[in-house]
Parts: C-alpha cells; structure tokens; sequence
C-alpha cells in the first residue's frame, strides 16, 4: 500500500490539455490521489479563447490561476512572460504544496512551472520528453525540463533512449506512448452532419485542417512562411478549409491577422476557430481529407485517422514521423505538389497498411498507475546515469 499523494497537473494551452485530460481523469478518480490543477498560459486570455473555461466545462475544479502572458508576443515579451510565469507558480505552489507536479511537453508556461518547482523542491513528472523539434526554441526548453524531472513518461523508445542519454536513471524513465491517442476512444466523437452544424461549417467533397504555429529558431518570418502557405490554400480551390490559430509564440499575432483576412476572402469554402477543443478538433480529424501546417497533432493522432499529413518546414524536424506524413519545404510550389501526393490514390493504398509509431491508445492509464504505485520519499536526489561508464564497465 502506497502512501496518499497530491498531484498538481499543470496546463496553459489547449493543446497541452487535450493532450493532459485522461491523465486528469485518472488521477481525479484514483482512490490514493487527490488532482490539483494549475492553470496559466493562453488558457486566461479572452484573445485565445478562454480555455480556462473547457477545463471547467468538463468538471475539474481549478487549484490555481496563475496570469503570465504579456499583451504583445515577441520574443522579448515571451521572455518576460516566462519570468512572470516562474513567480506567479512559486507563489502558487508553495500554497498548494503539492507531492508531485505533472507536465507536459516543452512550452515556455511549462518551463516557468518546473522552475518554480525545482526550487521548491516538489517532484516533477515529465510526459514527451525525448523528443526534437529543431525549428523551435522548445526544443532547448523541452531537455531543460528532462533534466528538472524526476519521472518521465516517453510516447516511443527511441525518446525513451533518449531521455537516457541525457542522463536520467532508467528505472525512472517510462515508455507508455502518445497520451493524447487515448482521446481518439471519446465516444463524444461527432458525426459529419452534427459537426457541420456546430461549426457553421459545410463540408465539401474534399477538405482540410490548417493549424500553423511559429518556428521560433527560424530567421525567415512565421507570417512570412505563412503567406506561402496561405498562396497555396488559394490555389486548392475544391478544398473545404478549417483552421486553428496558433500558439503565443513570437510572430502570432500576426499569423492571426493572415487567417482572418484569408477568411474574409473565402468565406464561402473556410473557417477559423481559436480553439475547438479535443472533442471537436478530433471530430474534424475524422471527416476531413488531410492536415496541413506544422502542428504535432498531424504526426501523433492524425495517423491513427488514416488522415494524410502534409508538414510544413522545419518546426517539427527530428521528430518520429509515420508513412503518412509528407515532409516539405514552406513554399508555395511544394506545397501545393504536397497536397497533391496527399490526395493521390498512390498514397492513400499504401496508408492502409500503415502503422501509427506512436502506438496505440492507453498511455494514460500506464503512466497514472506507475505514479500511483512509485515511491517519492527519495526522488528529489538524482545521480547522473552515465551512459560512458556504463559501456566501460560491461566491456570488462
């Protein structure tokens, strides 16, 4: 038997949270563990939709709001948020008190929590670790994270190898796969005739989703990757379009001026949401032909749809990526060639026999009863496991 623990789920953007909700639900459910959940980021700004108010919506009771984010979105401005973030989750947490903190991924709202942790000397468990995003300064902020954690959950074994190599014990580093496929099980998913009607939306013969969010390492503009893209949607005029807005990272504000002006212009064939939850957004998933931009989804659960990816430069380079997953360059012309391999009757016989590598759903349930079941009394100390020494001894 297990002693009781309080766990402290963080979340500030709703991609973070579709991803993060079973866990939620297990943990909230789980007879030796009460959930506390932390809320920050793009989830307490009305210009990204309020968020805050799904997870409400779905029955969580909400521990903490921590407001971080600064009204403009370059980089010295997510600079700034960050340390906002970091003392408004110290203060949070040292009132909360928590036996464990849970998060996800590699966001700066992330970041600022694990900080704040580290230094409070609460446990921290890190979901996707492992992974590579070369065209994002996530990429630095996701390893940084890795090495703040004392438990790590992996969505496939070569991230689990990975975490690793940096160092963490692999008694502590798990490979459950992708928590975000344990939403494709909702049974909430909508038909095609209810979703038209909840978005306002009619679907043609063909259609797509565009989520586009900025590359932060990159020299060349987002907007200006952007408009490329926006170039090519102009030209697949069978395409009914349904479009998400991107993250706060620097450059977004103005992607989102794009969409709505693009909108305007093809009214008749596209829409755009700030967010449409998991439930929708998976119900989208279901029905259309193929994701376009760069977002993670197109290579996690859009292949458990058998849907098409086309993804766009270099946000996602390094990272696992199945057979249906188009890579290319951000410029119109590839593109739209892209888009067009995607719709192939080629390409979609060969996605048939396709495997998903990031595995089927259950990761959820996986890592909340290893945390349920771990012992935290001695985590916080952490000895470097040195892959070096390690081969040294075995070749003796």
């Amino acid at each position: 038997m297990t002693d009781p623990k309080t766990v402290c789920v963080v979340t500030g953007s709703r991609a973070e949270y579709g991803l993060l909700h079973w866990v939620m639900r297990y943990i909230d459910a789980a007879p030796d563990m009460t959930l506390q959940v932390l809320v920050t980021g793009m989830h307490l700004e009305a210009r990204y939709g309020s968020t805050v108010r799904e997870i409400e919506a779905d029955g969580f009771n909400i521990s903490a709001k921590v407001p971080m984010l600064e009204e403009a979105n370059d980089s010295r401005a997510v600079a700034r948020s960050t340390g906002a973030g970091i003392q408004g989750c110290a203060d949070a947490l040292s009132c909360l008190k928590p036996d464990l903190l849970v998060v996800l991924g590699d966001r700066f709202e992330t970041f600022s929590a694990v900080v704040a942790a580290t230094f409070l000397k609460i446990p921290i468990a890190h979901f996707h670790g492992g992974e590579s995003t070369e065209g994002a300064f996530d990429e630095s902020l996701r390893h940084c994270i890795t090495k703040m954690s004392h438990l790590h959950f992996t969505s496939a074994e070569t991230y689990r190898n990975r975490v690793i190599q940096l160092g963490e014990s692999p008694s502590r580093v798990f490979n459950v796969g992708a928590v975000g496929l344990d939403n494709v099980q909702c049974k909430n998913l909508l038909k095609k005739k209810e979703l038209e009607s909840n978005l306002g939306f009619t679907f043609r013969e063909r259609n797509m989703m565009v989520t586009f969010h900025p590359a932060t390492l990159e020299n060349r503009a987002a907007s200006e990757q952007f408009a490329e893209l926006l170039a090519a949607l102009a030209e697949q005029k069978e395409y009914g379009i349904i479009m998400t807005h991107p993250n706060a990272d620097p450059d977004s504000a103005r992607i989102k001026t794009q969409i709505r002006t693009f909108v305007k212009q093809h009214a008749h064939r596209a829409v755009a949401f700030e967010s449409l939850g998991f439930v929708r957004y998976l119900s989208v998933l279901k029905h259309i032909d193929v994701v376009v931009g760069n977002s993670s989804s197109g290579l996690i659960e859009a292949p458990h749809f058998g849907v098409p990816t086309v993804n766009i430069g270099d946000r996602q380079k390094g990272r696992i990526a199945g057979a249906s997953v188009i890579q290319c360059e951000p410029n119109k012309a590839a593109i739209n060639a892209a888009i067009e391999r995607a719709n192939s009757a080629e390409f979609i016989t060969a996605l048939k026999n396709s495997a998903n590598p990031y595995g089927e759903p259950g990761a959820s349930r996986k890592a909340v009863d290893i945390i349920a079941g771990f012992d935290l009394s001695n985590i916080l100390k952490k000895p470097f496991h040195d892959l070096l020494a390690t081969e040294t001894e075995s070749a003796r």
